[in-house]
């Protein structure tokens, strides 16, 4: 794979699109691996992951996007 940016070789993929990046274009920062409720404390608790490969071209969207066709 091949970076995105400038053509020389990959060193990882952005974790939120999958565009290969390499040493110099990566960007790092927190990933939510997943959302649970706990139940001794009744509030929601988040499994993230701190320094996750990001490109810095994608956007991730902040807000959950509502999927009704899902229901």
């Amino acid at each position: 794979m091949i970076c995105w940016f400038c053509a020389k070789a990959a060193r990882g993929t952005c974790r939120f699109c999958g565009r290969g990046v390499c040493e110099d274009h990566a960007r790092f920062g927190p990933y939510l691996l997943q959302v649970s409720r706990s139940m001794s404390r009744d509030r929601a608790e988040a499994l993230v992951v701190e320094d996750a490969v990001q490109c810095g071209t994608c956007r991730p969207r902040p807000q959950p996007v509502a999927m009704p066709e899902l229901d």
